[in-house]
Order: structure tokens, then C-alpha cells, then sequence
């Protein structure tokens, strides 16, 4: 296990009613699932459509139970967004 920070942003921050928490995990599947349990519904739909970046190397579409957590790092979670 490893501890560290889960920063939300947009429309993720207001689902969780916070723009971030920390993390007790080992995988980043390990990480959200305990963030879904305790923001429940609406913020798993959420963060179902947004990208994640831990310490600054984006997760893209590599399965996030094998994407492994480092002590003392940041989970970005971001949601989709226009620009323009």
C-alpha cells in the first residue's frame, strides 16, 4: 500500500464536495474504488468519463488495476472539457 493525494478537478471536484483527499492504495483501481464508496453515485458517473495522470504520467487506457501507486504521489483526475 501506498499513501499519498487524489486532486479532482471541475466537474469531479464538485462531485466529491472536495478538490482533494488522500489515497491508501496500491493500484490506482484500488484508489478510485474506495473514492466511489465514499462519494457514491453521481460521483462515479463522473469520474467514469475522465482521464487520470499519476505524478504527471497520464494513465490513458492501460488498465488501472495494473497502473501502481507510488508513496507520496498525486492522482490527477480530470474530467473531459472544451476548449476553444
Amino acid at each position: 500500500m501506498a499513501q499519498g493525494t487524489i486532486r479532482y478537478w471541475a466537474a469531479a471536484k464538485a462531485a466529491a464536495g472536495t478538490d482533494s483527499e488522500p489515497y491508501d492504495a496500491a493500484t490506482l483501481a484500488e484508489a478510485l474504488d474506495a473514492a466511489r464508496a465514499a462519494h457514491g453515485p453521481d460521483f462515479a458517473r463522473v469520474i467514469g468519463v475522465c482521464s487520470f495522470v499519476v505524478d504527471s504520467d497520464p494513465v490513458g487506457t492501460r488498465d488501472h488495476a495494473e497502473v501502481k501507486l507510488p508513496e507520496g504521489g498525486v492522482v490527477e483526475v480530470l474530467p473531459p472539457f472544451a476548449g476553444g
